[in-house]
């Protein structure tokens, strides 16, 4: 009588677990490729003549006067002149983004600490006027 004993169906949930995960990480890596290199400032000025520059090699973030981050530390004026020294300033691209409320003068502090470091590519984080 064996033979005609029904069995009982499984639902496998393993493969299920494989996919579901696999798409949390898809959407986690696209969500944060999202998010711009410079979340910390929100609001850049506004250019009518901006354009699309390559990603930065150091990237200055002016947050207020005499405060700078770069890569997510508050670092002084010499400190960025020192970091840029370190990474072949010949070669090395650096992009000020200071928010609206950034004064022109902090803006020239950090091109002249990179200049002193020897950089000559300095680029300056606009948005697009519409």
């Amino acid at each position: 009588m064996r033979y005609f004993e029904t069995r009982k169906a499984r639902i496998e949930i393993i493969p299920m677990i494989d996919i579901m995960l696999f798409l949390l990480v898809f959407f986690a890596m696209m969500t944060l490729r999202m998010i711009p290199t410079s979340g910390q400032l929100s609001k850049l000025p506004t250019s009518t003549t901006a354009a699309t520059m390559p990603p930065p090699k150091l990237l200055v973030e002016i947050s207020g006067p005499g405060q700078y981050r770069v890569e997510g530390k508050s670092l002084t004026l010499p400190e960025i002149e020192t970091l840029a020294r370190q990474r072949q300033p010949e070669k090395l691209m650096v992009t000020i983004a200071g928010g609206e409320d950034a004064s022109m003068q902090e803006v020239m502090h950090v091109i002249d600490a990179v200049r002193h470091a020897g950089v000559t590519q300095v680029g300056l984080a606009a948005k697009p006027d519409q």
